[in-house]
């Protein structure tokens, strides 16, 4: 009988992703100079997360890149298909997916994508768009009883996301969102957000990357060029949340227009104690149910540590 303990007996692990340490990763791009100031750094920053120059030019400048690659590849492959079917057409937005928890930073990394984006060649017009814009009102939400779960997928009008990006990547002139108020916590009535045929369009949210649902042939993550997922211990993202709630209490929920103003008087043990509420009965459960199982989805993932640095990185093979 084999010895169980014999390498020979054990099959080689397949994955369908390349994994990087950050160090194998940032040798990548070691000479790339960062097109960003640390004020813009410092701007880009979301709450409790530690983003430095350091964290731009290891991960996210060899990223951009890397995605810049991928758009002029894209258009390159546009150009030898209009010449095969022998009619030239305009080319389409390239679309990339960004995907993760709540309190993952998956937001301060859309936003300094697009930054960086802005400044390669082929792609000087990025757009971002989050999918907080396509929650359903909340008068819709409590009419369906959904208040409480708000941030799941059937809090979305996803037939208005898929419809949104389905315009913007057929090459429409000029499409529109509607707009969220983080401060109101809703959407706010006839406001919205344009977007005129960008080369490059980040979409951003929990559920992007989610397959499409039951009686539906299509997802918004089938328009999608490239996806990114950020992930991380869920052990951390509840300690990120908290924190970042506490920050929230202290700054925002003072407006007494916030939606969360009835939080801003609680100690800080009753803020704690909220926050971990709010993260276990609604955050902590979409994560487990709905957001990360779509992770193997992504062409890329982003693995953080402890200290909300990317640790690795993974990429789908080709």
């Amino acid at each position: 009988m084999p010895d169980p303990q014999s390498p020979s007996t054990h099959a080689p692990q397949i994955s369908p992703f390349i994994e990087l340490s950050r160090a194998d990763w940032a040798a990548l791009a070691p000479s790339m100079p960062s097109p960003l100031r640390e004020t813009e750094i410092v701007q880009l920053r979301g709450l409790g997360e530690p983003l430095d120059p350091v964290e731009v030019a290891e991960v996210y400048l060899p990223l951009s890149r890397l995605l810049n690659l991928y758009v002029g590849g894209t258009k390159a492959l546009h150009e030898v298909t209009s010449t095969f079917l022998r009619e030239r057409f305009a080319s389409t937005p390239f679309v990339i997916g960004v995907a993760g928890s709540v309190a993952v930073g998956k937001s301060t990394i859309a936003r300094l994508l697009r930054e960086l984006l802005a400044r390669w060649e082929h792609t000087p017009r990025v757009e971002l768009v989050t999918t907080d814009g396509f929650l359903f009102p909340n008068a819709e939400l409590e009419r369906r009883g959904l208040m409480e779960r708000k941030g799941f997928p059937e809090s979305y009008d996803r037939r208005a996301l898929l419809r949104f990006v389905s315009e913007v990547k057929a090459g429409a002139p000029e499409v529109r969102a509607p707009f969220y108020s983080h401060l109101a916590y809703d959407i706010v009535p006839d406001a919205q957000v344009t977007v005129r045929r960008p080369d490059v369009l980040i979409v951003e949210g929990l559920n992007v990357l989610q397959p499409a649902s039951p009686g539906h042939k299509l997802a918004v993550s089938d328009l999608f060029d490239f996806s990114i997922y950020v992930d991380a211990r869920t052990s951390d993202i509840a300690r990120w949340y908290e924190e970042r709630f506490l920050k929230l209490q202290r700054g925002a929920f003072t407006n007494p227009r916030s939606y969360f103003h009835r939080f801003a008087s609680l100690s800080e043990d009753e803020a704690r104690a909220r926050a971990r509420s709010i993260w276990q009965s609604i955050n902590e459960p979409n994560l487990l149910q709905n957001i990360r199982p779509t992770r193997s989805r992504a062409s890329l993932v982003l693995r953080k540590g402890s200290d909300h640095a990317v640790s690795s990185v993974l990429l789908r093979k080709l």
